[in-house]
């Protein structure tokens, strides 16, 4: 059975891949996977969305998000993309999710010269 973590990790590699681009402008999805991240990349992912569901357990059982939804909107509202915990009609749950989302910072991703994606 697959943990709550597992599953928010791999929705926020997921939404990450999906919605980072290459330098040609090509959606990094198209080439890469979970499997494609460097291990510093994947251990600083998984600690980011270890230490979110962590620090945040009280909200997201309040929200009723699966954790596969967790994991798409940590990686779309810390990234200022248009979607993310502020839009899913949660009221004050989601502002707060939002807020808490927004401290962790932006981070990019890209693949580096090794052919794995880094950050």
């Amino acid at each position: 059975m697959t943990t709550a973590l597992e599953q928010t990790f791999q929705a926020y590699v997921t939404c990450a891949l999906w919605s980072s681009n290459d330098d040609n402008d090509s959606p990094l999805d198209d080439f890469a996977s979970i499997d494609s991240l460097s291990v510093a990349t994947a251990a600083q992912m998984l600690e980011d969305c270890k230490d979110f569901l962590d620090a945040n357990a009280a909200l997201l059982d309040e929200s009723g998000l699966s954790a596969s939804q967790t994991g798409y909107d940590f990686w779309l509202t810390r990234n200022r993309h248009g979607a993310g915990f502020w839009d899913r009609g949660l009221g004050k749950v989601g502002d707060r999710l939002t807020d808490v989302a927004k401290a962790y910072g932006i981070v990019d991703i890209y693949i580096g010269d090794d052919g794995f994606v880094h950050h």
